[in-house]
């Protein structure tokens, strides 16, 4: 069965000015665009999942109209958990993004485990509105990869993602960006 991860549109404040912002109206944009490509793909039973966050329920809401589907939420695809105050989460997650898994505590692999384990809980197909960091962990365990970044999912990208009863496989990453995460 196929999983889509999509990163929320893109945020109405960065992270160190908002603890959730919900979404700015280009982000906006990128959620309906996400829903259009999106109701192309998925399959009749396929359930929507978000992080309890505003930006990604917001970047949910117009798939889950469309298909006439509630959105679920579950604290394992929210956002990673900065162990410093809001004024310095861009620093530390800047210092983040350059470090290695086996460098972090274990809070923070806690939490990378816990993303991976509650998709591998799934039993249909789904589609699961999270963030960039979050993508990132888990595209980096189905890689094997110790790097905390291993790709720039642009917002409103769609990575896919196949369940094969015990493994995830990864079909396609999402599209990518250059720009700053903010």
């Amino acid at each position: 069965m196929d999983i889509f991860l999509v990163r929320h549109g893109e945020a109405a404040a960065s992270w160190e000015e908002s603890p959730d912002p919900g979404l700015s109206e280009l982000g906006f944009q990128q959620a309906e665009l996400a829903a259009a490509l999106l109701e192309r793909e998925i399959a009749e039973e396929t359930q929507l999942w978000s992080s309890p966050l505003r930006r990604a329920i917001e970047t949910a809401s117009p798939l889950a109209k469309i298909i006439r589907q509630a959105v679920r939420e579950h604290e394992a695809f929210r956002e990673i958990p900065a162990p410093v105050p809001l004024a310095q989460r861009q620093t530390w997650l800047r210092k983040f993004m350059q470090q290695q898994w086996h460098e972090q505590g274990e809070d923070l692999l806690a939490w990378r485990t816990a993303a991976l384990k509650q998709l591998l809980m799934l039993r249909q197909p789904a589609v699961v509105f999270t963030h960039f960091l979050v993508i990132n962990a888990i595209v980096g365990q189905l890689l094997d990869s110790d790097k905390t970044l291993c790709f720039w999912p642009a917002n409103g990208s769609i990575t896919r993602l196949r369940y094969h009863g015990k493994r995830l496989e990864l079909i396609m990453l999402g599209e990518e960006i250059t720009t700053r995460v903010n």
